[in-house]
Parts: C-alpha cells; structure tokens; sequence
C-alpha cells in the first residue's frame, strides 16, 4: 500500500484483518513512527483497534522504504493525494505518477498495479504506458479499483460494502483481485468487474450524484421557508420513494471533505476537455459554493442586526460528524466571514480543532459547547455531532448572554428550542 494516508491507512487495516500480509509505505517518517506504535495520526473510528490488533498478529508493517515492500508484493496499491489542481479544477496526479516511477525498478514476477487513489478517466492506462517504457521487461497488470468509503464510518463500509468495483480487463489480474476480495464474497457483497474507464469514471459519477441530492435538498429548503413548509417533512415524503431514497437528503450549509468538492470540480473538467459539458453538475457547484458563503447572512437575519461587536459560538468545525477531516469545510468559510463583519467567534469541536486551528486565526478555542456559549449573543451548530445532540439546552441557553440558537443542521426540534427560551431558526423548517 503506497501511501498512509486516509484511504490507504484504512484499507491496509482491512486487507490485513482479512488475513493478507500487508506492507504500507509513506515518505512521512514521523507518521510512520506513529503507525509502528500501533497510534493513528487521523479520527476514524475503530480503525486505532484494527491497527494494534493486526500489528501484534504480524499481518501488517510500515516503512518508508518501498523497494522491499513492492518487491514481495503480489498486489501493489497507489492510494496517494489526488488533490485539485491549482488553476483548472482538474486532479493533480503528479503524486500518483512519481508513486509510478519510484516502484517501477522494483517489480518482481506477476504483479497487480491498483489504483485505489480517485482519478480521472484514462489513468490507469496512462500509468501502463508509463510503466512499460520505464520497465519494458516487467511482468504486471494495472487495474482501477476505486473506494468508496465514507468518514466516519470508513471500517464499516470497507468490510460490508455495497459493492467493490474493479476497472480489469487481464485475467491473471482479475484471478488475483478475486482471490484478495474472497472474505467479503463469502459474506454476499457483490465483486463487480467492468473496464478500466467505467470504474475510474463511475467513483466521480457517484460523488457527484450524492452532491447534487444535497444541492437539490438544500435549494428545497430555502423553498420549504418561502412557502411555510417544513423540508423534513419533504424529504422523508420523498425519501421514501425507493427509486429517489433517504440517504443524502438532509439540508444544511453546504458540503464538504476531501471528496465531493475536488471530484465534481474533476469531473467537470473531464466533460469540458472531452466536448461533453455536464451542465447539471456545474450547477451543482455553483450553488453549493453560494450555499455556504450565504450562511453568515442566515446568522444575522436570526440575530435581528448586524454582527459587529457581537460573539457568537461556533459549534462543530469538521465537515461532518465522526471525523477530524476539515477539509472545504463550511466551517472555514462561515468562519472568516463572521469576523469580518466584527464578531468575535468561540468555537469548539470534539476532534476536529487541531486540524483547524491553522486554518482559522482569531478565534476563541473551547474545550466544550457549554464554554463555546459562554457569553455569547448568538449560537451556530455547524457540524452535527452526537455530543451536541444530546446537549442539555437549558444550560446551553444559561450560559449564554442572548438567546439565538441557528441550526444549521436541523439537530433540535424548534418546540424544545423554543420552550428552553431560545429564538430558534433552523434550515428549510
């Protein structure tokens, strides 16, 4: 496994509790001393325990020396960064081909490159025709095989997933991918093999599907408000249709992570350059990001005035509960825009603070919500975590100097809110 990161790290713990000998490799030393000592650099739950327990059962190593690691390997994984490209939108695979051309002296028999990393269409053979002119004696395969794993709840559905896909279309490869996904066909999850093009496109397909069903249930709500009617209701009306579904139906100030952003900004650069613009999707970026940048001014109307001299606590940093990851988090526009407008932010989040602490000079830090509320005339649930769910909001409202409670996910129910002395505005209700 090349690269230690969140895709990597996750799937060398499967593979290796699935039994298979695994080697991962980074260049990041001091993560790899870390990963030795059986500690996570990332939050994702349960997958500290996998770790430790593969460790001890000597089914899974570390190093940043690649040459040993893909020498004995049957299977070579690239689950390095594929991170936007500065200036086009487009996936920046430069990380990926070095990966290529640092393994590439060091192939030995039959083996299986795979792609793990989400990239474009046409990379996979974009990295056989590299191999082959670096290594034109080499004996290998290159197959896409794309995750689909949510933060989270990553070990979940790595070990009961929905479906693998596998971009293959080499027999000798195919036969070894079996044999690697054989645990979890014995448990019924189905094991699909396609071309190297449907599995590298369908990832950014369904990336921006889920995306666009949050842009759509985000611009039902500001309708649900504009006409009385309450965007829960509607989507459980509609989720409920099996062709339509209730995942990805629930409202809030736009989306995030280390996905959703980079891969429909990618795929949207693959129509362009192939003639076959997917306006829909652009769409779907456009209003996402209006959606979060129009977050601050939600705030103020709640508050009645502007936000100049005001404070207002900030709760949930991360783009979503169960993680650490702030990446394009709504946080991290909502934020800057508060304080331009003169507020001073106090914010709190249960893992994600680290992370964001860089990303968000001026603010206030706390070590609970009730310390965030300290003071403030204004409270801003941002990220919805089980801990701010189960707060008790008569002491969220006692530690407060005012009395407005924005949920910008729809945690509380607007009776109990009101009855605990709040002004309460929730989204699409």
């Amino acid at each position: 496994m090349i690269g230690a990161g969140y895709v990597g790290l996750v799937s060398a713990a499967c593979f290796s509790e699935f039994g298979w000998k695994v080697a991962c490799t980074d260049k990041d030393a001091e993560k790899i001393e870390q990963l030795r000592g059986g500690h996570v650099p990332i939050y994702e739950p349960r997958l500290e325990e996998l770790l430790q327990r593969n460790l001890r059962m000597e089914r899974i190593s570390f190093s940043t020396e690649l040459a040993p690691a893909v020498g004995e390997a049957d299977l070579v994984f690239l689950a390095v960064g594929t991170p936007m490209r500065r200036g086009d939108g487009h996936a920046d695979l430069s990380f990926v081909f070095r990966a290529v051309e640092e393994l590439a002296p060091h192939l030995k028999g039959f083996t299986v490159i795979a792609t793990k990393s989400t990239v474009p269409v046409g990379t996979s053979r974009e990295i056989e025709r590299r191999l082959r002119l670096l290594r034109p004696d080499a004996d290998f395969a290159v197959c896409s095989n794309p995750e689909f794993l949510r933060e989270g709840s990553a070990i979940y559905d790595f070990t009961h997933p929905d479906r693998v896909l596998v971009g293959c279309d080499e027999e000798r490869a195919q036969a070894l991918m079996e044999r690697l996904y054989k645990p979890l066909t014995l448990r019924n999850a189905p094991v699909l093999f396609v071309s190297r093009e449907s599995a590298e496109l369908a990832k950014y397909t369904a990336n921006a599907f889920l995306a666009m069903k949050i842009s759509f249930i985000n611009e039902i709500a500001d309708l649900c408000e504009a006409v009385g009617a309450d965007v829960q209701e509607v989507a459980t009306a509609i989720g409920a249709d099996g062709r339509i579904g209730n995942k990805f139906l629930h409202p809030g100030p736009g989306y995030g992570g280390s996905c959703f952003p980079k891969d429909v900004a990618a795929l949207i650069r693959t129509a362009r350059e192939a003639r076959s613009p997917l306006s829909l999707v652009e769409q779907v970026q456009t209003v996402n990001t209006e959606r979060k940048i129009a977050m601050a001014g939600r705030i103020e109307r709640a508050l009645g005035g502007p936000l100049a001299g005001k404070t207002v606590a900030v709760l949930g940093l991360a783009f979503k509960p169960d993680t650490d990851d702030v990446r394009e988090a709504p946080s991290l526009t909502l934020i800057p825009m508060l304080q331009e407008r003169g507020a001073t932010v106090r914010g709190y989040d249960p893992h994600a603070r680290e992370n964001a602490e860089a990303l968000l000079p001026g603010v206030v830090w706390c070590i609970s919500a009730l310390e965030a509320a300290e003071q403030a005339d204004v409270t801003v649930v941002v990220t919805e975590w089980n801990e701010l769910r189960a707060l008790n909001l008569d002491s969220l409202r006692a530690s407060m100097r005012g009395n407005v409670l924005v949920d910008l996910r729809n945690v509380y129910l607007p009776a109990q809110a009101r009855a605990a002395g709040f002004t309460y505005a929730g989204i699409g209700r």
